[in-house]
């Protein structure tokens, strides 16, 4: 069997791989992947067209900049999938990208083509899903509530589980001598997440550090960390230097790649309340049961585009999925200082109240249900037999 797999960026490049894996526990003889692959997909045997981080290119002026490379990439891709003729062409997530590829190949061949991740629909641009459809045969969806959405498009759907289930999470052991290593004992400890993309360390920064301020008057013991990633740490640094109450910050150019990671995973566990950005890391902390506040801002003028364009009343993904509104978020022009410092004290001194939604939420991506990798699997293998 011949499986054209596209990845554009670090997130698809670890669906891709727990994808191969599933093949490969459900297969009785070993696929042949083709196609772009990060180097994680790489591990596992497969080769790639050309660097998968020729594809990891965001904002629409970075795009505009680069487009005549992409658009040569693009074509070279799908002429390449189209000579090999695989058996199903798999692109994940990347929608810039895989799309416009999956809408080529659909158009100059017979390839059935599955997409995997669904596009948030469920947000703004409900309409995507009927665009989707006229080029994309089948959705791996990782959200409980999206295949209905899909199938209401035209395009069949399975959830297949959340790769936040498969995530590796400290031990209380290892939470403790978090805390014991940086001198925290039993003090409350908030995890600071303002994001890992310079615009949202930009605008979020100065507003985390006046909470923190203004909650440390309530609660003077209040200790904090803030795991900085990689490409944004140096941005973190300079920030902290004018906040009132300075954090704990996990910084990768002292600590190393693994001591980072690990010390990380400890403080998620460690921590007894988030401040954190809207993504995808309210699962994370979901899984590690961390309550959470979370806060978002942006340009004015993205502000009122983004405003006008939510069809949804949450953004917070704990909230989606276990359709409650327990955890607090405040966007937009309502990310301030005051706000979110209330917010903050109340989750701290009262979290019971987040703790179940935590559980449901995890429960309801497939906590304990077979890893997404083999139900992404096999849900395209069903899909290609017409079952």
């Amino acid at each position: 069997m011949k499986i054209a797999l596209i990845a554009g960026e670090a997130s698809g490049d670890k669906l891709g791989a727990a994808l191969i894996d599933g093949f490969d526990a459900i297969l009785e003889q070993p696929a042949d992947f083709i196609g772009v692959a990060g180097p994680r997909m790489m591990a596992r045997g497969m080769d790639s067209l050309f660097a998968m981080q020729e594809l990891s290119v965001m904002g629409i002026v970075e795009i505009l900049k680069q487009y005549p490379r992409l658009k040569r990439r693009l074509n070279e891709t799908a002429d390449y999938i189209i000579a090999q003729n695989p058996d199903v062409l798999i692109t994940i997530d990347a929608p810039e990208f895989s799309l416009r590829l999956a809408k080529i190949i659909h158009a100059k061949s017979d390839i059935p083509t599955v997409h995997y991740v669904a596009p948030t629909v469920w947000a703004w641009r409900p309409k995507r899903a009927d665009k989707m459809a006229q080029f994309i045969n089948h959705v791996l969806a990782l959200f409980p509530f999206e295949p209905p959405l899909m199938q209401r498009a035209g395009m069949s759907c399975d959830f297949v589980g959340h790769p936040v289930v498969t995530d590796p999470i400290a031990t209380d052991e290892e939470a403790a001598a978090f805390r014991d290593e940086f001198g925290i004992g039993d003090a409350p400890l908030a995890l600071i997440l303002p994001g890992s993309r310079n615009s949202e360390v930009s605008k979020l920064m100065a507003p985390f550090g006046e909470t923190l301020a203004l909650a440390c008057q309530t609660m003077p013991d209040l200790q904090c960390v803030l795991p900085a990633a990689l490409h944004v740490v140096g941005a973190v640094q300079q920030a902290v230097q004018n906040w009132p109450v300075r954090p704990i910050v996990l910084d990768h150019r002292e600590l190393g790649e693994t001591t980072y990671e690990v010390a990380k995973r400890a403080a998620f566990r460690a921590a007894d309340v988030a401040l954190a950005a809207s993504g995808t890391v309210s699962l994370e902390l979901a899984a590690n049961d961390t309550p959470m506040v979370i806060a978002y801002d942006m340009g004015w003028l993205s502000r009122q585009i983004i405003g006008r364009m939510l069809i949804t009343d949450t953004v917070t993904l704990v909230n989606l999925v276990t359709d409650t509104r327990v955890i607090p978020e405040f966007i937009g022009k309502n990310c301030r200082a005051d706000l979110v410092a209330t917010a903050l004290l109340e989750t701290l001194n009262a979290p019971q109240g987040q703790l179940g939604a935590l559980n449901d939420t995890m429960d309801k991506l497939g906590r304990g249900a077979p890893s997404p990798g083999t139900q992404a699997a096999g849900s395209v293998l069903r899909f290609l037999n017409g079952a």
